[in-house]
């Protein structure tokens, strides 16, 4: 299943930058967008050339997996997200994202990008594909996942919003 998110931000790219590349941003915003689950693990490393990598490890409540998938995913979720950012390049900078479901057949792989708008804000855009492999519920899990994905990314929005507006 295909995945597109749009986030917006009143901040230049290289301030959204700095945000996304913020260690402390990083774990705020997981354990606020985390809900009845549990951060295990939020860190950013840094490159010399100027690109950054995003780790997040957390544990979620199965509960917005569709009841007939449950037995394939257990009582929780383990989801880790990997971003790797490169270095700017002409005003924009360019990523690539995974998110995997450790013990579920479901993963999430695409693209991020963060570019500027003619107001001098940001738009930041996830473009990914979602795949599970259960057998008959593949298209109902993908589903599933797929709304909490944006779900997650849409909270993960306001909570950079907040952020920039010094709310922590």
């Amino acid at each position: 299943m295909h995945l597109n998110v749009e986030q917006t931000y009143p901040a230049s790219v290289e301030d959204v930058a700095a945000m996304l590349a913020d260690a402390s941003f990083v774990r705020w915003r997981a354990e606020r967008t985390t809900g009845a689950g549990t951060v295990e693990q939020a860190d950013v490393d840094s490159d010399p050339d100027g690109g950054f990598t995003v780790l997040v490890r957390r544990t979620l409540p199965t509960d917005q997996i569709p009841a007939q998938a449950r037995p394939f995913v257990g009582a929780r979720l383990e989801v880790r997200q990997a971003e790797v950012w490169e270095a700017a390049r002409g005003g924009r900078r360019v990523g690539t994202v995974a998110l995997e479901i450790t013990g579920a057949p479901v993963r999430l792989t695409g693209t991020v990008t963060l570019e500027p708008l003619a107001d001098g804000g940001a738009r930041q855009v996830y473009t990914g594909d979602v795949r599970a492999t259960v057998p008959l519920f593949a298209s109902v899990v993908e589903q599933a996942t797929a709304g909490t994905v944006r779900s997650t990314l849409t909270a993960e929005e306001a909570a950079g919003r907040d952020w920039l507006a010094g709310v922590r």
